[in-house]
């Protein structure tokens, strides 16, 4: 991979962490049930623009992961390679922890973790193009649902990268 598509996708993953970590720790304060309130304040328009914004990284993010075949490395089983990150599983019920390299665990978990930004922006999308509609409350808790994915699979994602620079050292 070349400096400059490492230095573009490090820009991405850092956009996604930021935007994606405002999104999360500022949603108590988003009051947006069946449509943008009359009155919405800055929680509420600030999670919408940003929403679109993270939902443009996010395919940014994935089309710049997924060249040149590397989307294999992070959706092995979409290619039906499934063997190394089962393997991975069963060394860490075993206590030992899974290498970061080859398309195991850690990678699948942040293959996941991309799908989860994506589902998450487009059901935000959903909800914003039907607002106002009776879809609009399904739409709204498809969004919650997969924002939850979302919060489980960064943390296991923080947690791999963690064990990662544990075995480093």
């Amino acid at each position: 991979m070349t400096s400059a598509r490492e230095a573009w996708q490090s820009r991405l993953h850092l956009a996604a962490v930021v935007v994606g970590a405002w999104l999360v720790c500022t949603s108590p304060w988003v009051s947006l049930l069946r449509r943008i309130p009359a009155h919405a304040g800055f929680f509420d328009w600030a999670h919408v623009v940003l929403g679109f914004g993270a939902l443009l990284v996010g395919l940014l993010y994935a089309g710049a992961c997924s060249r040149g075949g590397r989307w294999r490395l992070y959706f092995p089983w979409l290619a039906g390679n499934v063997r190394p990150a089962a393997r991975d599983v069963a060394n860490l019920l075993r206590g030992r922890l899974p290498s970061a390299e080859g398309g195991g665990l850690f990678a699948t978990i942040e293959g996941l973790l991309l799908l989860a930004l994506l589902v998450v922006g487009l059901t935000g999308t959903a909800w914003f193009v039907v607002q106002g509609s009776a879809e609009a409350l399904a739409c709204r808790d498809a969004h919650i649902v997969a924002a939850r994915v979302l919060i489980g699979l960064a943390v296991a994602h923080v947690l791999a990268v963690a064990t990662h620079l544990v075995e480093l050292a």
